[in-house]
C-alpha cells in the first residue's frame, strides 16, 4: 500500500511538473513576442527576470480558463500578464534596497548581472507589459477593463505593494508579528497574485469567480507557508536563492510562529480549504487539486 502510494504521488508530481515546463514555454513565448528587442540592455533583463521559474500563476490562469472552456491560445497572454507582473515584483524585491539577494532561480538577479538602474527599469517595463498584453488578447474589451482593473488592484497597495510595505516597516520597527498580522501580510504580498491567477479564467469565461477566488486565497498563503519551512529545510542550490535568511534575521515566519511542524500542519489544512473549493467542479478539478499539493510537496 505504501510503494502504491509513494509511486501514485511520484506520478502526479512528474504530470504537473510537465504541465508547469509547458506552461513555462508558453508564457515566456507570449512575453517575448511583446517585448521589443532593441539592442539595449532592459529587453534582455527583461527576460533573464521571467526564465527559469515555476510559472505557477500562469498554470492557474491556464488550467481555470481550460475548465471553463476558454482556448489557451486565448488566455496565454493573461497568463504572461501575470507572469510578467510576478517577475517584476521579484526583481525589485532583490534589490539591495528590499531583500539584497544575489541568487533567483539559480542565476544571478538582475542587479548583480546588470546593475541596479538595469534591474529598476526592466521591473518597471515588465509592469506595464502586463497591461500591454491584456489589452491586446483577443477578448471582449469589457473583459480587458475587468482583468486589468482587478490586476492593478491586486498588484498594487491594496496587494502585493501593500503586503511588501507591511513587510519592510515591520523589519525597520522590529515589531513582532502575531499570527493574524502575518497571514494579512502574505495575503497581500504573496496571495493576491496567487488569488488573481486563480480566478482569471472566470472571468474570460465570465462565469462565477468565486470557487477559484476561494481555492486561490487558500493556495496563496499555503504557497508561502511552503517557502517559510524551504527557508529551514531547503538547500539554496535546489532552492535556487539563498536560504536561512528569515530566520537569521530573527524575522516572524510561519514557522517561527507555529514551529516547523505546525507550519506544515497549517499549510495542508489550506490545501484541503482549497481543493474543497473545487467540489463543483468534479473530476475536472483534478489537476488544481494537484497543483494544490504540490505547492507544499515542492523542493523549489
Amino acid at each position: 500500500m505504501l510503494m502504491a502510494t509513494l509511486l501514485g504521488l511520484r506520478r502526479w508530481m512528474t504530470d504537473l511538473t510537465r504541465a508547469l515546463a509547458a506552461t513555462a514555454v508558453t508564457v515566456e513565448g507570449a512575453i517575448r513576442g511583446a517585448v521589443r528587442f532593441d539592442g539595449s540592455d532592459i529587453p534582455l533583463a527583461m527576460m533573464h527576470a521571467v526564465q527559469g521559474g515555476k510559472a505557477l500563476r500562469g498554470f492557474l490562469v491556464l488550467e481555470g480558463a481550460r475548465l471553463h472552456g476558454i482556448d489557451p491560445k486565448i488566455a496565454a497572454p493573461i497568463a504572461g500578464a501575470i507572469e510578467a507582473i510576478h517577475g517584476y515584483s521579484l526583481v525589485h524585491d532583490d534589490l539591495p534596497c528590499m531583500d539584497d539577494d544575489d541568487l533567483r532561480r539559480g542565476q544571478p538577479t538582475v542587479h548583480k548581472k546588470w546593475d541596479e538602474a538595469t534591474a529598476v527599469l526592466a521591473g518597471d517595463a515588465l509592469q506595464s507589459l502586463a497591461f500591454e498584453l491584456i489589452m491586446s488578447a483577443e477578448i471582449p474589451d469589457r473583459t480587458k477593463v475587468v482583468l486589468a482593473h482587478t490586476l492593478a488592484s491586486r498588484a498594487g497597495a491594496d496587494g502585493m505593494v501593500g503586503g511588501q510595505a507591511m513587510d519592510m516597516a515591520a523589519e525597520r520597527a522590529d515589531v513582532a508579528l502575531d499570527l493574524a498580522k502575518i497571514e494579512a501580510l502574505q495575503s497581500k504580498k504573496t496571495g493576491a497574485l496567487i488569488e488573481w491567477a486563480a480566478a482569471a479564467g472566470p472571468r474570460l469565461a465570465e462565469a462565477d469567480e468565486k470557487p477559484l477566488r476561494t481555492y486561490g486565497r487558500a493556495l496563496g498563503l499555503a504557497f508561502q507557508i511552503a517557502d517559510d519551512v524551504l527557508d529551514i529545510e531547503g538547500d539554496a542550490a535546489e532552492v535556487g536563492k539563498a536560504v536561512g535568511k528569515d530566520a537569521a534575521a530573527g524575522k516572524a515566519t510561519f514557522v517561527s510562529l507555529l514551529g516547523l511542524e505546525g507550519a506544515k500542519n497549517r499549510a495542508a489544512e489550506l490545501v484541503a480549504q482549497a481543493c474543497d473549493a473545487l467540489s463543483g467542479y468534479g473530476d475536472d478539478g483534478e489537476t488544481l487539486k494537484d497543483a494544490a499539493r504540490f505547492v507544499i510537496a515542492r523542493r523549489k
